[in-house]
């Protein structure tokens, strides 16, 4: 790109109250999701803190270019910083009167949580004082103040969050409190001294020269020196470890990049009458046409989606004291924004002061249950047509409805309950880390990932659990989000859990009952009940929203659906999902399980009565195979395709039973066993090839042993009763 290519967009309005949004939500690919977004309610006339937003096209060039600025970007950025003070009458780092801003990532694909973002910035030791002075509330002021430093510690430098969050309890500790909102103004700033010591103390010098100051490392004082950092630190966030596993475990190109949003801070932890909150539009459980959501009093947004205190439903702000008027003026623009989208949304609002803003809203993630449903209301309110409603469901999403749940003859006690945040349900050994998750699935355990709450970090735990549960945390948490986005069971805010990830157990509340790491546990995200043991699980009954999408997609599609099917059971489960023939009939697949032996006595005996009689026990369950295929498919086509795979799948791997013997030999084991074990490894060494897709398989296979295609083909001279 050259020095002169557009890389700033603003949105919001001006010191007159002029709208100077330059972007829409259609220039995501530019702007990133959120950036687009923050346009677009923009000029709808929602109440959107003015900002502006740095590309997605200048991130890969600061990336491609080893997290070298492109030319003239900084001061373009420069640039929009000052335009965005002319426009809110505060300049950044005021000693008087401070703007503050969030600094934000925002991807054309939602990527919730995976990366980063820097709130309060500007703050410093003389603007803190305007802080104060302006809004008369110095434990707002220091509480924001050392929010920033904790944040700014963290994400930009990358020092240890414990480092913080230990000095906060030792704080508590020493004042006899429990909360952090119990805390007072001289706490905090006394805490702001102890965080700039601990930032001293692990930055390194080296690394960052400009911040020495009299031979010791600084906290940035300089507002333009902490908004350059903030920026670099959310453009490198793009190619951290959780954000490269999330795009590949949704097939994001790694190319797009995240652009940057920089935003005026409201906030909604200056007082009773102030809030922040994270709402849809429906229910992305079920669908429903409820608003949906949670929010916190006296909080930042961070607060509600980290799941440090438990939230309380969207549905009672309204009727909150001091919040009644934003609380209906949320549910208004709810409405505007689902009828401007079209779709369900996912919202991120604050409350000021009594001051409704809007932060952010998105297409909400949802079930595969829910996608159905809304889809199937909107097309009945008017929303979207039939053929709209059809392409708004993921086809592998609907992999979600065959989900097991609890067996509803079961008989289990509910141990404790929590709220249900992602629906299905999931039985396996507790574990509570990700790296155990990983670590279990690895050796072929399943295991539930129990945390207080996840983070961004524990994604590769997530994806290798059968489910999740946590102990904090709402329906709109990291885990409930990124459980529901994965069709993964999740539990959510049980509060009787007292987990100690160090020891790996749990404590339940009211209880003599410890979980502990290995312990059989059920989780059933439907109904957010936890069970000690394992539950019986079954297969769930499929909705009628299904019947009704599929019957609108016959009504439009052009193509026809065949299934792959090896056995009567699939074939009958495939005609059940409207399936029109089989496709693809594997009939290898027939030979594999307890048939298996006779496919290897088969080949590895040379006894011409003995082929002949295992060439007729394959005939035989050849026979009842393909009768009650033909029979689910009755009157449909069947293709059926014989012998494809190489010969080394029919048979044991020779490094297992090379394993298999020393077991024995060092055990003592018996003698002829071993020896029988021997000589078979030996001809199946015999018997490999350099490279089995091209040795003995498919056609080649029935050519070596021609009696065996003849088998697959001969009429049976008799039918399997019905």
């Amino acid at each position: 790109m050259t020095a002169d290519v557009k890389r700033v967009y603003a949105f919001g309005k001006d010191a007159e109250g002029n709208n100077v949004t330059e972007g829409n939500k259609d220039m995501k690919y530019i702007l990133g999701g959120k950036g687009a977004n923050l346009a677009e309610m923009a000029v709808i006339g929602l109440p959107v803190p003015p900002g502006f937003t740095i590309t997605c096209q200048t991130c890969m060039e600061y990336a491609n270019a080893d997290n070298t600025w492109p030319e003239g970007a900084l001061d373009e950025i420069e640039q929009y910083r000052l335009d965005l003070e002319r426009r809110i009458g505060k300049k950044i780092g005021d000693s008087e009167d401070p703007l503050l801003v969030s600094v934000r990532s925002g991807a054309p694909m939602s990527m919730p949580g995976m990366m980063d973002t820097v709130l309060n910035l500007g703050l410093n030791d003389q603007s803190i004082n305007g802080l104060v002075k302006h809004t008369e509330n110095p434990r707002f002021s220091w509480d924001s103040y050392r929010r920033f430093i904790q944040m700014f510690s963290n994400v930009v430098m990358g020092l240890d969050g414990d480092l913080f969050e230990n000095a906060i309890n030792a704080k508590k500790i020493v004042r006899g409190v429990k909360s952090d909102a119990d805390l007072t103004a001289e706490d905090l700033q006394e805490l702001v001294e102890e965080f700039k010591n601990i930032f001293s103390e692990n930055v390194s010098a080296e690394e960052y020269p400009a911040l020495v100051v009299d031979g010791r490392v600084t906290f940035p004082q300089n507002p333009d020196t902490q908004l350059r950092l903030a920026i670099e630190a959310v453009f490198g966030s793009w190619n951290n470890p959780r954000a490269t596993l999330y795009r590949k475990q949704n097939k994001i190109a790694d190319d797009l990049g995240t652009a940057v949003n920089v935003q005026a801070m409201v906030f909604g932890n200056k007082g009773e009458t102030s809030a922040t909150g994270v709402a849809f539009t429906r229910n992305p459980a079920n669908g429903e046409k409820e608003f949906y959501g949670d929010y916190l009093v006296n909080a930042q947004g961070e607060d509600v989606v980290a799941g440090i205190r438990n939230t309380s439903p969207i549905a009672e702000l309204k009727h909150v004291e001091g919040l009644q008027e934003a609380g209906a003026e949320l549910e208004e623009v709810f409405v505007t924004l689902e009828n401007h989208y079209r779709d369900m949304c996912d919202i991120e609002f604050t409350i000021e002061q009594g001051k409704l803003w809007m932060l952010q809203t998105r297409v909400g993630k949802r079930t595969a249950a829910a996608a159905l449903h809304i889809a199937i209301e909107m097309v009945k309110e008017g929303l979207i047509t039939k053929e709209e409603a059809v392409c708004r469901v993921d086809p592998e999403q609907l992999d979600q409805l065959l989900h097991p749940q609890f067996d509803k003859s079961a008989e289990y006690d509910v141990l404790a309950r929590g709220l249900n945040a992602s629906p299905g349900a999931a039985v396996g050994e507790a574990v509570f880390s990700a790296a155990d998750a990983v670590a279990a699935e690895a050796a072929g355990r399943k295991c539930v990932l129990v945390r207080w709450e996840t983070n961004p970090d524990d994604l590769a735990g997530m994806i290798a659990a059968e489910g999740i549960l946590t102990s904090h945390g709402g329906k709109t948490s990291h885990a409930a989000v990124i459980a529901r986005g994965m069709g993964a069971p999740c539990v959510c805010g049980v509060e009787a859990l007292k987990i100690d990830a160090e020891k790996k157990e749990a404590v339940v509340a009211g209880t003599d009952v410890v979980i502990r790491e290995g312990d059989m546990i059920s989780i059933d995200g439907t109904t957010g009940i936890v069970v000690l043991g394992a539950v019986e699980l079954v297969m769930p009954e499929l909705s009628g929203d299904l019947d009704v999408i599929l019957e609108w997609a016959d009504e439009f599609r052009r193509l026809g659906v065949r299934a792959n099917a090896d056995n009567p059971a699939d074939a009958e489960l495939s005609r059940s999902f409207g399936a029109e023939g089989i496709g693809l009939d594997r009939t290898e697949h027939m030979f594999l399980g307890d048939r298996k032996q006779i496919i290897q006595t088969f080949i590895l005996n040379e006894d011409e009565a003995v082929r002949e009689a295992a060439v007729n026990d394959l005939f035989e369950a050849q026979t009842g195979d393909f009768y009650g295929m033909f029979k689910a498919m009755d009157g449909l086509p069947v293709i059926v395709r014989l012998l494809d795979p190489p010969l080394h799948e029919f048979l044991e791997s020779p490094r297992a039973l090379d394993v298999e013997i020393a077991k024995l030999e060092a055990a003592g084991g018996n003698a002829e066993v071993i020896a029988a074990k021997r000589k078979l490894m030996e001809q199946i060494d015999g018997m490999s090839e350099a490279n089995p897709m091209l040795g003995l398989r498919g056609c080649r296979l029935g050519i070596v042993y021609p009696i065996l295609p003849v088998m697959q083909v001969r009429p049976s001279r008799r039918l399997p009763p019905s």
